[in-house]
């Protein structure tokens, strides 16, 4: 059975279009042409036409003509569109003008950088004479040493990662003097993906790198691509430091695509609790597995994609025991395991994977067919991206957005115009995060002396901060220079990906004779997935956790054959240290957030019941962060019983945590959301909205000046629910039709200036 006939079988069938709370068809769309720029090189024209490609799309030659221009272009268009050549040719053609020239192609992934290498490759190929001079290569971890000479020698175009850029090729400058005075052009792909703690990171990255050309007397322009957002200009702008050329009009073609929303039916209408969205895309996408059509699954935690592959390899698992048509893919799996699922995606022999938004971006990765959303990813801008992941050879596609019973699924869920008619969101990003600028100002110092006046991407509080490392001893002045004093490499302390770089190992010692490390984790998420007695699944091969060993960051695995699995609850706990502003009873201020892991549960396979709970013994993790909050006077609770307000307190909290994310363009765990029956620094009841980043990166910032319209949404989300007593759906549980009503009405009194100021 095909898609087609597999989808008209979903339509005739009434349980399942029971459970679908819309079904939206998005037609095919044809391609919109230009000819080639007069200017374009003949070697490109004759490649190009090999490739059986006689006209750009209109983006690409809008793209192409306006960076061949020495324009600093940003191209906004849908996966599969063809964003490659928008940077490619103009690339090749400055190489072709002056063989001298240079360009820095800059990934995400290295996956990412791998595929574009083989791609680059085999056009240049078809380039003939002219194409055999010109050298491309990838430079980053898996490089070796023996040839890490030779790119820096001959590479015209050098492909890495921004993390090989900051803790390989900027400190080391000094070997890449060719690549830095002759750089003509700066690639940064999937430029959406560089928000919250990465993009700010990134922005200072390239403010390092600029230093460095503007000494070796360079001035590269950027081509960034994007996929679809709210600002993609404003953020290439924030990361580039330059003004930007929006070209957004996309000329691809595109063929149909099936968006289908399903609502797991309600099992028990009192409580208002539905199914859960996990069994659901289980049975959806055995379905579509068991009739040949290629899928990807999409969850939203690596635990869930470590249960959802274990169920899909009992599916499939053949005589033999084989089941390597079903793959597991996420964060922490090594990297030569996550090459071998991407050959097999791209050669068919994985016929299903179950990912978290690792593969999320542009890899192309083969004839997917279906993509099941298990849970909705959060933004409007990561649901079209995983969906743009089906469907990439323009044949027709299916994406099915399966809702759990978090508010924020059940809006989007039974207001599907909210997601098909809203723009993407925004990126947000903070580089003067003073955690993160200082790390890199350390690095730019390590990488050249700074000058006593010399403003650090024209910050003004450089002065100030070369100071202070003079009086910590980092620095030295020297005349009118700061040098580099620490023994240490800066740039090897600091992680790009996250505020801090303690990534956990993960080593499994089934073999006593012979210990292996099978993946890593980063120290945040350790207490709640790695600790002492918890059930670790990789690659759907379950494994005890022997022994957590937090000095020395390693955690030690054994394989068992259990029925379960574990989940741990956190503890978090918040206090206020200081006030940034103040509006009325409003305010934005720096906290200290304390969080602990006390037990864990024990969760039987299949059908998800409770086994029994055990205890965790890790250390209290503290960070410096900073939070929006709203101190409650008497009035939002006059005439309201106190176990009454407390329960419709906890209720609106529930409900604020999962409808922020949409207006902040953010997980759910980017951010963390509190009551305070009385707080100690206000001395009222207070709701607290804190980044769940060290420091933040402005997604608290953002939620003070829009917190009245968080509010407003909140209560417009409890009143549409259609249960009777407060659910999972909008309360987080049932506490009675009266608290349910007392909630909105607090709101709105909330709401009101006399009360909030």
């Amino acid at each position: 059975m095909n898609l087609e006939q597999c989808l008209q079988a979903k339509k005739a069938d009434k349980a399942f279009m029971d459970c679908v709370t819309h079904w939206e068809r998005i037609p095919a769309r044809a391609a919109r042409y230009a000819d080639f720029p007069p200017s374009l090189a003949a070697p490109l024209r004759r490649a190009l036409e090999k490739k059986g490609i006689y006209r750009l799309y209109t983006h690409q030659r809008e793209a192409v003509e306006a960076s061949m221009a020495g324009k600093d272009v940003t191209v906004v268009t849908p996966t599969a569109s063809g964003k490659t050549l928008c940077y490619t040719l103009p690339t090749l053609q400055a190489v072709l003008e002056q063989p001298s020239s240079r360009a820095l192609f800059l990934f995400p992934t290295k996956a990412l950088a791998a595929d574009q290498v083989a791609e680059l490759n085999a056009f240049l190929a078809l380039m003939g004479e002219e194409g055999e001079r010109i050298k491309a290569f990838t430079y980053d971890g898996d490089t070796a040493v023996s040839a890490r000479s030779a790119v820096r020698a001959a590479g015209h175009i050098v492909v890495t990662n921004p993390d090989m850029l900051h803790n390989g090729i900027l400190p080391n400058h000094t070997k890449w003097v060719r690549l830095f005075e002759n750089l003509k052009i700066i690639v940064i792909d999937e430029v959406h993906v560089y928000r919250g703690v990465f993009g700010s990171n990134m922005a200072n990255v390239i403010r390092r790198l600029l230093r460095l050309c503007r000494f070796y007397g360079s001035n590269p322009r950027f081509v960034c691509c994007s996929a679809t957002i709210a600002n993609p200009a404003e953020l290439a702008e924030k990361i580039c430091a330059r003004p930007m050329t929006l070209v957004d009009d996309n000329g691809a073609p595109m063929g149909e695509r099936q968006v289908i929303f399903y609502n797991p039916p309600v099992v028990n209408k009192q409580l208002g609790i539905r199914a859960g969205s996990v069994n659901h895309a289980r049975r959806l996408s055995a379905e579509l597995v068991q009739n040949g059509i290629y899928t990807i699954v999409f969850a939203k935690s690596r635990l869930q994609v470590e249960v959802l592959t274990t169920y899909l390899k009992r599916l499939v698992t053949d005589a033999l025991g084989n089941s390597d048509r079903v793959r597991g893919y996420r964060g922490g799996y090594l990297p030569n395991l996550r090459r071998e699922i991407e050959r097999g995606l791209r050669d068919g022999s994985v016929q299903a994977v179950v990912s978290t938004n690792a593969l999320e971006l542009g890899i192309d990765i083969g004839q997917l067919e279906a993509c099941v959303l298990c849970g909705y990813p959060g933004t409007v801008a990561s649901t079209w991206q995983q969906a743009g992941r089906a469907g990439r050879r323009k044949t027709c596609s299916a994406t099915f957005v399966v809702a759990s019973s978090a508010p924020l699924d059940q809006y989007i869920v039974t207001h599907p115009e909210y997601f098909l008619n809203q723009s993407p969101e925004n990126a947000l990003l903070n580089p003067d995060n003073l955690y993160i600028l200082m790390n890199h100002i350390k690095c730019a110092a390590f990488e050249l002396p700074f000058e006593k006046d010399e403003l650090f991407a024209g910050l003004e509080s450089t002065p100030d901060l070369l100071a202070y490392l003079q009086e910590e001893g980092v620095l030295h002045l020297v005349g009118n220079k700061y040098h580099w004093m620490a023994e240490e490499m800066p740039s090897t302390e600091v992680s790009l990906r996250s505020a801090f770089d303690e990534n956990f190992l993960i080593i499994d010692i089934t073999d006593p004779a012979h210990h292996q490390v099978i993946g890593e984790m980063d120290r945040y998420t350790v207490p709640m997935l790695l600790h002492e007695r918890a059930i670790y699944l990789h690659n759907a091969t379950q494994y005890q956790v022997e022994k957590l060993d937090f000095g020395d960051k390693r955690a030690y695995i054994k394989r068992v054959d259990v029925d379960y699995y574990t989940d741990a609850d956190l503890n978090v706990s918040l206090r206020v240290l200081d006030v940034l502003k103040e509006r009325g009873n409003e305010a934005l201020g720096e906290v200290l957030v304390s969080s602990i892991v006390t037990i864990f549960k024990k969760m039987k396979f299949d059908t998800h019941e409770n086994l029994g709970f055990g205890s965790v013994d890790i250390p209290e993790l503290e960070m410096h962060t900073t939070a929006a909050w709203l101190a409650l006077d008497e009035p939002v609770f006059a005439g309201i019983e106190k176990e009454q307000a407390q329960n419709a307190m906890v209720g609106i909290s529930y409900a604020l945590h999962t409808i922020a994310p949409l207006y902040l363009m953010c997980a759910p765990t980017d951010i963390h959301v509190s009551y305070h029956v009385k707080d100690q620094f206000t001395g009222k009841p207070t709701l607290f909205l804190s980044d769940r980043v060290p420091g933040g990166v402005g997604l608290s910032d953002k939620a003070y000046d829009m917190l009245d319209l968080l509010l407003d949404k909140v209560r417009e989300t409890i009143g549409s629910c259609p249960c009777e007593n407060g659910c999972p759906s909008c309360l987080g549980s049932a506490f009675g039709a009266q608290v349910k009503a007392l909630a909105q009405t607090m709101i709105g009194r909330m709401l009101d200036e006399s009360f909030a100021g």
